[in-house]
């Protein structure tokens, strides 16, 4: 498991700031709308409900994902919105917050946990304990599975 688990900053939505969900609005526009060339709708009425954790470097947030609680996006606790700068790739980020995220579900809720996974990261996600478990099918025009991790 990676170290540095203590830099990862983790705030609920109702303690943000302004410019925090700005940063992280930013770079999910950055990576899933213009990189991957994907328009879709990223305001889903989840961030609301969801913890935001983040990773970042002289204010640029590198890594971000959202923890969305059990009975918002699945009847499971699940992660989304996983996503890293362009810039800050290969370096071992995201890894370091989906570790976090993870611990904190076994800590708060001890249930499986579910993901929505492109599906060419599928052994990426393995490699956290994610398995299969779906047949794939397409989610803003890109191929996708969900994933299950046990507790």
């Amino acid at each position: 498991m990676p170290k540095n688990l203590s830099s990862v900053i983790i705030k609920t939505f109702h303690e943000l700031d302004k410019e925090e969900l700005y940063k992280f609005m930013q770079l999910r526009i950055e990576v899933f709308v213009v990189e991957q060339d994907c328009p879709y709708q990223d305001l889903d009425d989840l961030d609301s409900h969801g913890t935001h954790m983040w990773i970042e470097e002289e204010g640029v947030v590198l890594t971000y994902l959202r923890l969305n609680p059990p009975g918002t996006r699945f009847k499971e606790p699940s992660l989304g919105r996983i996503v890293t700068k362009e810039a800050a790739r290969s370096r071992g980020l995201a890894e370091i917050i989906i570790y976090k995220a993870l611990e904190i579900i076994n800590n708060d809720y001890a249930m499986p946990t579910r993901i929505s996974a492109q599906s060419y990261l599928e052994d990426y996600y393995s490699k956290f304990g994610f398995v299969k478990c779906s047949e794939e099918y397409m989610e803003d025009n890109i191929p996708h599975i969900e994933m299950l991790k046990d507790v």
